[in-house]
């Protein structure tokens, strides 16, 4: 990789054409594929853009999904391809002036080769290192993200099943697989055992002669155990992962898979400690699948580790990959404020732009009924409210990516449909309750909101594509580590900062985003045990004794932890230790009694 840093899948719309803005300097970004009609729409604006013949992929069409999401792929990088071949040719005409080379980081050896031929007064001698560094110049990968669970059954022309290969998550895969690109899809999530398997169907993911591959698999995991299980089931199948992207279980956008009490600071040591070993495991596995297939591997192929979430400073990236011996960092939210790497409207933008830190919350407006990252002032939080007001709670379902629930009908519907939530509050009003239990039932029906079309409407709004009668409201997903980000940033400057060559924090009492993350689980804790004081059962105390076990394991590491933060700001490395006090006094006062 030629950067550091890569940008993680940002809901739907948010990323949606990253690779068009950023992987002609070689920045490496994630699609969301969930989405397949958002896609077409996304295909056919830049066609129009670039004057690019398109011919649309009806519904009607049999494997439509998935032929749309390879359309897109390989229009993306016919794209950025043309890109590539710009910037090397300005870059011969004006060697001096590369925004390619000026983005890498300082330490780059292929940056200092670059200020060797800005500062090089020979004439022969700067051509030579200019034809050299051109070579350098490539793209950065444009991945795609499915989230494994989100895989709709659907149905055919005719009302009955179809087959399964049609499923939503098994269409985008063959989407990808099919797709000219060479790069990697991200699973996140959990486990799909009839994804995974059919991921060993496909040969794209099948090793070629080199070792190498055409696609290849990125598990997204939040801990150690998660990764090897996951990893051993697909290479089981004959199935190698090439990367674990490590995310933190609350102190991320997105929905929010809390693990049970362990922080990413032990995680990451625990990865970090037994690299090696699992990386052995897997291939013992993984080669006596294919040599049962006649096919003779030798030589283990590589993995990368990279993590992400919360990370919001330079000391903070450089720390991750040279103690926790990391290959690259996820920098996700804070890129909602860089319209030349994402897909934001100008409201939505201004909102996060000016937001306070109570604009950020963890919700449970997610139809898959997963924490939520959530944001106030969103106008999708705001057309809730007021259709709960208008006595019309709930949303109209037209995309179905959600639907999951059978409580009323036969075929599933979306919790946070208009149909799902009439259907619930009715039986909701025959039960005999009190007020307060009355109330406190209504509210987790109305929570939840329709994220299929919020998460997409933000690129129709910015590219002037929404459809007469679509909603225009934006639902949008950052992580809390946003709040500290005041204004809208150029790509320069978001990466000078990821880099330290500047700092565009402008509040210093910021804390060590492990702090941060210890903080968020120790609020979910306690969330835990209020919501649940008046159902107690051993299995409910069982888990929250291990669960404030675990923090508090990760409360003495972080305290151990402290002397290898040197490189830090003595502001940050000062106030650890009165931080991790104040946090175990919380931890001892959380219990049911």
């Amino acid at each position: 990789m030629l950067h550091s840093f890569h940008i993680p899948v940002l809901g739907l719309a948010f990323s949606i054409d990253s690779p068009l803005k950023v992987a002609q300097y070689g920045i490496s970004s994630v699609i969301s594929i969930v989405d397949d009609e958002l896609i077409e729409r996304i295909r056919a604006y830049y066609c129009q853009l670039h004057q690019i013949d398109f011919e649309a992929i009806p519904k009607k069409e049999y494997d439509f999904r998935a032929k749309r999401i390879t359309s897109y792929l390989n229009l993306a990088k016919e794209l950025v391809h043309q890109q590539i071949d710009h910037i090397k040719q300005v870059f011969e005409l004006d060697p001096d002036s590369s925004r390619y080379f000026n983005l890498l980081p300082n330490d780059s050896p292929i940056k200092s080769d670059y200020n060797q031929l800005v500062s090089e007064s020979n004439i022969h001698k700067k051509k030579e290192l200019a034809a050299q560094l051109s070579k350098y110049i490539q793209a950065g990968d444009i991945d795609v993200n499915i989230m494994s669970k989100v895989d709709k059954l659907n149905t055919s022309t005719n009302g009955l099943p179809a087959e399964e290969k049609l499923s939503d998550a098994l269409a985008a895969l063959r989407g990808f697989a099919n797709s000219d690109l060479r790069s990697s899809v991200v699973l996140s999530a959990g486990m799909n055992p009839r994804l995974y398997a059919y991921i060993s169907e496909l040969k794209q993911f099948w090793p070629e002669a080199d070792g190498t591959f055409n696609k290849r698999i990125t598990l997204k995991v939040s801990d150690y155990r998660s990764a090897f299980v996951q990893a051993k089931f697909l290479a089981k199948k004959g199935v190698w992962v090439s990367e674990f992207r490590i995310e933190s279980g609350l102190n991320c956008g997105g929905h929010a898979f809390a693990t049970e009490g362990y922080l990413l600071g032990p995680i990451m040591e625990e990865f970090k400690h037994k690299k090696e070993e699992l990386q052995a495991e897997l291939f013992q596995v993984y080669q006596q699948y294919w040599s049962q297939r006649n096919t003779d591997l030798q030589q283990s192929p590589s993995i990368k580790y990279t993590v992400q979430g919360g990370v919001g400073t330079a000391e903070e990236h450089r720390f991750l990959l040279e103690y926790y011996d990391f290959d690259a960092v996820g920098w996700g939210s804070p890129f909602l404020l860089v319209p030349e790497a994402t897909t934001v409207d100008d409201e939505t933008l201004h909102a996060l732009a000016t937001a306070s830190a109570d604009d950020f919350y963890i919700s449970d407006a997610s139809p898959l009924g997963v924490p939520f990252n959530n944001f106030r002032p969103s106008s999708a939080e705001q057309l809730r409210i007021q259709r709960i007001e208008r006595g019309r709670p709930g949303s109209p379902c037209k995309k179905k990516y959600l639907v999951s629930n059978t409580e009323y009908t036969g075929q599933p519907i979306c919790t946070a449909s208009r149909e799902y939530q009439h259907l619930k509050i009715k039986e909701l009003q025959e039960k005999q309750l009190t007020a307060e239990a009355y109330k406190q039932a209504y509210e987790d029906i109305i929570v939840k909101t329709c994220l299929c079309d919020g998460l997409a409407a933000p690129a129709y709004i910015k590219y002037g594509i929404l459809k007469a009668k679509e909603s225009n409201a934006v639902s949008i997903c950052p992580g809390p580590n946003t709040s500290w980000f005041k204004g809208v940033f150029s790509l320069d400057q978001m990466i000078s900062h990821i880099y330290g060559r500047d700092n565009i924090l402008k509040d210093h009492t910021r804390p060590l985003f492990l702090i941060s993350e210890l903080r968020l689980y120790i609020a979910h804790i306690q969330k835990y045990v209020e919501t649940n004081r008046s159902a107690i059962d051993d299995k409910k105390i069982r888990y929250v004794d291990k669960f404030k076990m675990q923090l508090q394991a990760g409360i003495n590491y972080y305290k151990e932890l402290k002397d290898k933060l040197s490189s830090f700001p003595t502001h940050v490395t000062q106030a650890i230790p009165t931080e991790l006090h104040q946090m175990e006094l919380q931890l001892e006062h959380i219990k049911f009694s």
